[in-house]
């Protein structure tokens, strides 16, 4: 036998592989593909040497088998040694800040460490090591403190000759010196965090891959995929050299321009175009009523389409207040109180449903949009008119003509805002609005799958020059929300805001933009054809459900006037359907815990059924979460959702075979049976459902 062996050769050759260890290993191997892949490291085991880990320099990691008998203990060390390696080869291999690897693979793998599952740490509790021991220590432990132990240069056997923390290093420890997988949480707020059995924020999904679950979850929020997740992995690492390179305002600066040309790319945007990044769609909101205060005297009427099918914040941004308790630059504050530096604000809600619950008509939202419009132009008042590209269960408003009849009220102060979180729209919708002055809130986590929390607002030049124009700051309060860096550098109205720059958004648009370019490098003809044939069979397969009741039905889907040529505006890609249980609708808490249990391997709950049915109540099944809806006019319950993602598409064209790429569409299809039949089966257990 060989003393030293390539890890990927070590199968057979341990107890490692024995039947009872090889579950726990697929489950540690699973989470070994989040960490950084680099080229030429190779990770070698020792048979000679069992209890050592070694990092021989940009060469390999060296690790012992006794190592290996615990697949968690291995995963930490090598993630650290991994990480060593990536600092290593961005110092283009200077021996003399050698320092600077021990920190940042330390304060990495402290915070994969907290990001494991529970199960996986109480495996380590009983272990003797000193790593586990260092990362495990209640002890803070800062980066000064870290250059006296012996032991972590006693990993590389490189003398650190220059025992200091560099000054330069600092901002770059702090910001990059996290795994991306935590990148992906930061700078948005507590909602995406994690919990620490499942590893599911608050939207059902994590931030690092998940292919073990069935996801049609694009109407809410999705896990990144795995291609999405390498290009972001690739990114930390070239911002890191780049950092040490060029310097960290430099460094980011030019990847944030870098991102905003990459979307004006995708989408054949103007150069002209301004970009705004923003936490998430709710900040973006809270960005629009900031810059409408400083650009009229007027006093500002708000009229937010589609209240009940936008996000749950979005109200209270408008009218300049806090929508949660924490912001997304960390700044504890109290949901509901008012921003400092806002005015009083009208708002008028439009809702797409009446009292009863039922979907109003096309002429009815028009004339109660209209009507406001025309009261509000009455008082004097500045209008700004939020229309609903696409909402959360499908649905746009107002309709062309209503806005066209708008350009018969003479005088009329208004700015009008699009609702296209969704991205359920082609290039040419969003260049369409643009060219009409309006401006357009998108995200990159709904139809294109990115990671939740990645908002922007586009402004046309006319709207751009306006407000650079401003002579007024932005609300005093907003420097709880937003750096200066988020804003155009031409706008003096900004730069009273906070220092610093959110990596974890420009992460997140990096991953959403991955999945937009691979999206379109599809071939049309069969993205569309792809589009058709999956939306068509979620439709029917729904549809013959006894079980479900589809809340959708041959209404218009969407505010385009026409409907000849394909567009995603032009086709129904979500699909909301009430779940029934002996002729009567689910409880809104009963969907709600369907829906967590649909996300969940209940195998443990059907020990001794037919294999068939362990294997059905084990898959993960991810779709939309629950929204309240009323049923058959007066009886509270919700919906859940099943929708379309640019990724059943782009994933489906990834050996760029035309007829893999419909076989791997109805492989997805086949996915939608199984999560229709799992709903079945839980509602034929309702005792899981109390």
């Amino acid at each position: 036998m060989k003393n030293n062996i390539l890890i990927e050769d070590q199968y057979k050759r341990t107890s490692l592989f024995e039947k009872e260890n090889v579950n726990h290993l697929v489950h540690v191997l699973k989470r070994f593909n989040t960490v950084p892949k680099l080229n030429n490291i190779n990770i070698i085991t020792s048979n000679k040497e069992p209890s050592t880990f070694k990092i021989v320099p940009n060469k390999t990691i060296i690790i012992g088998v006794h190592y290996l008998t615990n697949p968690v203990l291995a995963l930490v060390y090598l993630r650290y040694g991994i990480e060593w390696q990536l600092w290593y080869k961005a110092l283009s291999n200077k021996e003399e800040d050698v320092a600077l690897c021990d920190i940042a693979a330390f304060k990495v793998t402290r915070i994969f460490y907290s990001l494991l599952p529970k199960e996986d740490k109480e495996k380590l509790k009983s272990l003797d090591y000193f790593l586990i021991n260092l990362i495990t220590s209640d002890k803070a432990v800062d980066a000064k403190s870290l250059l006296k132990f012996k032991e972590l240069q006693a990993f590389h056997g490189i003398e650190n000759i220059n025992p200091k923390v560099e000054e330069a290093w600092m901002p770059i420890l702090e910001n990059l010196a996290k795994p991306t997988e935590y990148l992906l949480m930061d700078g948005g707020d507590l909602r995406l965090n994690i919990d620490e059995v499942a590893l599911l924020n608050k939207y059902g999904c994590r931030p690092f891959p998940r292919p073990e679950a069935f996801t049609f979850a694009s109407s809410t929020a999705t896990s990144v995929s795995n291609f999405a997740f390498d290009k972001t992995d690739k990114v930390r690492s070239i911002l890191i050299k780049n950092s040490l390179k060029h310097g960290v305002k430099e460094a980011i600066t030019d990847f944030s321009e870098l991102l905003k040309n990459n979307l004006k790319k995708i989408f054949k945007l103007k150069d002209e175009s301004q970009i705004i990044f923003s936490p998430s769609g709710t900040d973006a909101s809270l960005q629009i009523a900031a810059f409408t205060q400083i650009i009229t005297d007027k006093d500002i009427t708000h009229v937010l389409v589609a209240s009940d099918e936008t996000g749950s914040g979005v109200p209270a941004a408008l009218k300049g207040c806090h929508f949660e308790n924490t912001t997304a630059l960390n700044y504890p504050i109290k949901k509901g109180d008012r921003i400092k530096g806002f005015r009083d604000v009208e708002l008028i809600k439009v809702l797409f449903r009446d009292e009863k619950g039922q979907l109003k008509s096309d002429s009815e939202l028009d004339t109660e949009v209209f009507n406001a419009i025309v009261e509000t132009k009455a008082k004097g008042n500045h209008v700004v008119l939020h229309i609903m590209d696409q909402s959360k269960l499908g649905y746009g408003s107002p309709s062309e003509k209503m806005m066209q009849d708008l350009d018969a009220l003479k005088d009329l102060s208004i700015q009008v805002i699009v609702d296209a979180a969704q991205m359920r729209l082609d290039p040419a919708d969003i260049q369409n609005y643009l060219e009409k002055g309006y401006i357009v809130s998108i995200t990159g986590s709904k139809y294109f799958t990115g990671p939740p929390y990645s908002g922007a607002l586009i402004l046309p030049k006319k709207v751009s020059e306006v407000i650079h124009s401003a002579k007024n700051k932005l609300p005093e309060g907003l420097t709880e929300y937003y750096n200066y860096s988020d804003w155009p550098v031409s706008w003096s109205c900004s730069k009273n805001l906070s220092e610093g720059y959110n990596y974890g958004a420009y992460m997140r648009w990096n991953a959403a933009i991955a999945e937009m370019d691979r999206y379109f490098k599809t071939p049309i003809l069969y993205r569309n054809m792809g589009i058709e044939m999956f939306c068509n069979f979620v439709e029917d397969s729904v549809k013959e459900a006894p079980f479900l009741e589809p809340l959708y039905g041959d209404e218009i889907k969407t505010t385009s006037s026409n409907n000849e040529e394909f567009g995603l505006k032009n086709i129904r890609t979500i699909f909301p359907f009430f779940i029934i249980k002996d002729h009567k609708v689910l409880s809104v808490e009963q969907v709600k815990k369907l829906y967590v249990l649909l996300n969940s391997d209940l195998s443990n709950h059907f020990e001794g059924s037919p294999i068939e049915i362990i294997r059905l109540a084990a898959q993960k099944c991810h779709i939309g979460q629950a929204v309240n809806v009323k049923y058959d006019n007066d009886i509270q319950s919700a919906i859940l959702r099943i929708s379309l993602g640019s990724r059943i598409i782009s994933e489906s064209w990834v050996k760029r075979d035309i007829s893999l790429f419909f076989s791997n569409i109805e492989i997805q299809m086949n996915q939608i049976t199984v999560i229709i039949k799992k709903i079945e089966l839980l509602i034929s257990r309702p005792e899981l459902l109390d």
